[in-house]
């Protein structure tokens, strides 16, 4: 490869030395120059090929509007705030994360500021160090048989679980995708959200922040936990609602909060500095030399690979495939999560089984890729950042039982993908295919119809009456929602029916009670895409 044609790497944000040996190593140029302002960025990435970077650098839409030769970013750590994923997308540029590299060092901070809190170790040393004594100021509390309440028990939630019953604390948890047998091999309990307000002791968050989890812990929430409870987040600011917890903090209620996240970083200033008992620190969860060198190495590998050979690992926006296979197997992909997301929709929670079957020309294929592509899409709408290769290991923390099977003989089409979801409500299956390119749902509820998927889409299960079309039509116009495509299925005559209908814009939540109100409706959900 002559020097000219070597891939260009910059690395914005400060990453191990280790990063650029492997770059270097691989035959990729890497330029490091950290602390950019946005105006330095704008005017030097349209000269890479890819760009890593941490938590300071924000590759938002003006940074990749000018990328024009960027192929790859490389987040060095979970979660993405700082990328904008959606226009990466648009201008096909892969988005990568390192979603394992820094589970146990962010468990083990966690861990730490529950022992801070309990002892009240930071105000003891600044006392201490003031020259008071104050001995009889700093009571603090034992953790063991103290309850740990668990709000998400994945990766980064077991690790806590694990050091938590070593100190023998009796351990409880909410994760809506924890399964029972999982929570036993654990050593947990598992509670609705709350029963665990009411009984925990110490409550500490490990879950992403998505629409279904912002504010989880709201002033209704708080108001419900135990008087004396001490909080811990060390998972994402917006979780926890920071006014209410500091009039919690103030009035005695909560005995004390550690925060390692808040809702605006860089935390400059914050409602809940100077509260009584409150523990701040600056996003150090992954800031540990072992994690900051795992990272490192796992996006230099990862970029190389993409850069020189077109393999993708880890990608938020993209399958996780070779360069070999990715003709083949980019439609099938797009059908499987696709299919997924709308699965995933369709269940509120209680989530144990998922299994993946693959009917003519596509059971032929590698069908690892399209299990994975379908389950990151199963979790999607309840974990924001699941990518195809996190998606196993996450499934797999929660005790959810994956399973894919092939059928060579296809009766009706070419190739045929049927996802099957197993939870508390009982089984759904939803089966696609791939026509012209583009997916399409062809079956529902034992039902066959024939649908495309639209950014935003109503379902809707109803009993096959005279009149139910003409007044779901009719209320849509009255909100003013545009209907692009409309389509049905149903059992028989007068009997179970279903339609999939997609809209110029989703309905709120007000129409949603209108729709679920019309005759003959037993169901009605807003589907996204």
């Amino acid at each position: 490869m002559s020097p000219a044609l070597h891939p260009r790497v910059l690395i914005a944000d400060k990453l191990s030395p280790a990063a650029v040996e492997i770059f270097t190593s691989r035959g990729v140029v890497a330029d490091v120059k950290t602390g950019l302002s946005k105006a330095e960025l704008l005017e030097i990435i349209d000269q890479y090929d890819g760009l890593a970077v941490r938590s300071s650098t924000k590759a938002d839409i003006d940074v990749l509007a000018a990328a024009t030769r960027l192929k790859v970013i490389g987040r060095a750590g979970i979660g993405v705030d700082n990328i904008d994923v959606p226009a990466a997308t648009k201008a096909g540029v892969v988005v990568m994360n390192t979603p394992f590299g820094n589970s146990i060092t962010t468990a083990e901070h966690a861990v730490a500021l529950m022992f801070a809190l309990a002892r009240q170790l930071p105000e003891a040393d600044a006392s201490t160090q003031a020259g008071k004594w104050e001995k009889n100021r700093f009571m603090g509390v034992e953790l063991t048989g103290k309850v740990l309440g668990l709000i998400g028990c994945g990766n980064i939630g077991s690790i806590v679980a694990d050091r938590a019953n070593g100190l023998r604390m009796k351990v409880i948890a909410y994760d809506p995708y924890l399964t029972p047998d999982r929570a036993i091999e654990l050593g947990v309990e598992k509670l609705e959200l709350d029963d665990l307000l009411a009984r925990a002791d110490f409550i500490t968050l490990h879950t992403p922040l998505t629409d279904k989890t912002r504010n989880i812990l709201s002033a209704s929430a708080l108001n419900k936990t135990k008087k004396g409870v001490r909080i811990i987040n060390c998972a994402r600011g917006g979780l926890v609602d920071e006014a209410a917890l500091r009039a919690g903090l103030d009035s005695g209620h909560i005995a004390g909060a550690a925060f390692d996240v808040f809702v605006t970083e860089p935390a400059k200033e914050n409602i809940l500095f100077g509260a009584p008992n409150f523990i701040a620190t600056p996003h150090l969860g992954a800031s540990t030399a072992e994690a900051q060198e795992n990272v490192a190495l796992q996006v230099a590998e990862q970029m190389s690979d993409y850069l020189l050979s077109g393999a993708v690992a880890n990608a938020l926006n993209s399958p996780s495939v070779t360069a070999d296979e990715a003709p083949k197997l980019r439609p099938f992909i797009q059908l499987a999560e696709k299919l997924g997301v709308f699965a995933g929709q369709m269940v509120d929670g209680g989530l144990t089984a998922i299994e993946a079957t693959f009917v003519g020309e596509v059971s032929k294929l590698n069908v690892k890729p399209l299990t994975a592509a379908a389950l990151a899409g199963v979790l999607r709408p309840m974990l924001a950042e699941v990518n195809m290769v996190s998606a196993p290991g996450i499934a797999q923390a929660r005790g959810i039982v994956v399973t894919e099977s092939k059928q060579e003989l296809s009766p009706v089409y070419d190739s045929l993908i049927r996802i099957t979801l197993t939870a508390e409500g009982g089984q759904r299956a939803f089966a696609g295919t791939v026509i012209g390119g583009q997916p399409r749902v062809v079956e529902m509820k034992g039902m066959e119809l024939d649908a495309p998927f639209a950014p935003a889409m109503l379902y809707v299960n109803n009993l096959d009456k005279p009149g139910f079309i003409g007044a779901l039509g009719g209320l849509c116009a009255e909100a003013g929602v545009n209907i692009a495509t409309f389509n049905l299925g149903r059992t028989a005559a007068g009997g179970d029916a279903i339609c999939l209908v997609g809209v110029d814009q989703a309905l709120s939540s007000d129409q949603m009670k209108a729709v679920r109100a019309l005759p003959h409706v037993k169901e009605a959900r807003v589907l996204s895409f």
